[in-house]
């Protein structure tokens, strides 16, 4: 029997086991080295094993104890529907609601459910300010002067060499660092677009990006959106006629978490090559994968430079760094240009310092640690929620990224839901802020970004009494 079969076969098996309640939530399995002796196959095919295991979200590891099992059959909640926006819908702008949500950055005494970026307790703050203070050492005039255009080499030349993880095979020269990911988002659609264009993004999407689209004049086409595999490309191939820019994330977009297919990717690209449509691919969740691999990205099937690649570390580092940057393909001119006449240079002490955090390898402990972190916590989450909200619920089942999305039962306004919530020192995002149509009234997205305690448990457990208090 091949190796590859192999690691299924036993992974196979194990999850039967699992989902038949053979095994329960809580019960350890065997260590690698036992797993070894009992199969008779070698130390990597175990350890295969039991990361098919994690990517399907059965089981966790426990630093030091082994691999416990996580899944529970009362926790297998149904997926959120295909999302279908209409195409003829006017824009209506959630105003109001967005900046009551975000009103609440930063205060202390909320849960806040609602930010889509990791808590500082699980960021590594004293190494990132030792990298802060070298920096101001290693620059010359202290980080005083103005950098390159372009922008940090260094940082530039560590992006372009973790880009070989998902095949990119960038160089430094491809490159121009951003202050943040949104930055770069807004860098890309002023290149290539003007007002009156039609951009095509998921459904829903995250705010910022419907935001920034029509602050800049564009018109919106959401695209209908699947929560496992993105957007539907036969919809997209139907509506590329009326298209002018595509701006997707692809990998483990909020608020859905859902996760293109590597072959839906290079469709997607060939499609818009064809047709001369410039896609920009936000990738700013892709390191958050809970799987054995890093999935790709559209830019690792682009061949004529259409493809303008962003990201940054705000959902994986220090998300106050303003630390992004984007491979722009054949745009890098105008991007340059544009860099030039926006911001003329970077912040060099902080791109420094991150371009060394990066450099020494802290960066790929952490994100480990982090990655197995947020697995844990959507399972927690996912647990909790099939444990006190209402029958009918649905939730979403990200395979990375920082994102929940649950839909309600349809009688169910989440806008009104979250003003009972934050009476309770409680905030989450609305499902009416991700879109510019009348749609997910009864959505909401939970960010998992949050260290999970008996705390986070309770908050849960009181906003699925809010919910049923709402249908009674």
């Amino acid at each position: 029997m091949g190796k590859e079969f192999l690691y299924h076969e036993i992974a196979s098996r194990f999850a039967s086991q699992i989902k038949n309640g053979v095994l329960i939530p809580g019960e350890k399995l065997p260590s690698v080295r036992m797993l070894c002796k009992e199969q008779g196959i070698g130390m990597n095919t175990a350890k295969r094993v039991f990361l098919e295991l994690e990517a399907q979200s059965l089981i966790s590891s426990k630093p030091q104890s082994g691999y416990f099992v996580t899944y529970s059959p009362l926790s297998r909640l149904p997926l959120p529907e295909v999302s279908q926006p209409s195409l003829v819908a006017k824009h209506r702008e959630p105003n109001a609601l967005i900046d009551k949500v975000y009103r609440s950055i930063g205060n202390p005494a909320l849960t806040l459910f609602s930010i889509g970026a990791p808590a500082q307790e699980l960021l590594p703050l004293a190494k990132l300010k030792k990298e802060l203070v070298l920096a101001t050492r290693n620059l010359e005039g202290g980080g005083t002067n103005y950098e390159a255009l372009e922008g940090n080499v260094k940082l530039r030349r560590m992006v372009a060499q973790r880009s070989m993880g998902w095949g990119g095979n960038l160089h430094e020269s491809d490159l121009i660092t951003t202050s943040g990911g949104m930055d770069a988002l807004s860098f890309c659609l002023m290149a290539i677009g003007k007002s009156g264009d039609t951009v095509a993004i998921e459904s829903p999407c995250y705010p910022g990006i419907l935001q920034l689209a029509i602050s800049l004049g564009l018109k919106v086409l959401e695209l209908p959106t699947h929560p496992v595999t993105g957007i539907d490309i036969d919809a997209l191939e139907e509506l590329v006629h009326l298209i002018d820019i595509c701006l997707l994330v692809p990998n483990f977009n909020t608020p859905l978490g859902s996760c293109m297919p590597d072959e839906s990717k290079a469709r997607v690209v060939t499609l818009l090559a064809t047709h001369q449509i410039p896609l920009i691919e936000d990738d700013v969740y892709g390191d958050l994968y809970f799987g054995e691999h890093r999935p790709k990205c559209c830019k690792s099937f682009d061949k004529d430079g259409n493809v303008l690649w962003c990201s940054s570390i705000s959902k994986t580092l220090a998300p106050g760094f303003r630390v992004g940057w984007v491979a722009p393909g054949r745009y890098m001119e105008k991007l340059l240009k544009l860099k030039l006449v926006h911001t003329i240079s970077s912040t060099s002490i902080v791109h420094e310092a991150v371009g060394n955090f990066l450099r020494t390898g802290r960066y790929e402990h952490h994100l480990r640690q982090l990655r197995r972190t947020l697995q844990e916590n959507a399972q927690q989450y996912v647990q909790a929620i099939a444990a006190y909200f209402p029958e009918g619920t649905k939730i979403s089942r990200p395979q990375g990224g920082l994102a929940l999305w649950l839909e309600l039962p349809k009688e169910i306004d989440t806008a009104i839901l979250y003003d009972l919530a934050m009476k309770q020192q409680i905030s989450f995002g609305p499902g009416r802020m991700f879109t510019l149509q009348n749609q997910f009234d009864n959505c909401m997205r939970l960010c998992i970004g949050l260290p999970w305690s008996e705390k986070l448990r309770l908050k849960l457990q009181t906003i699925g009494n809010l919910v049923k208090a709402l249908q009674a």
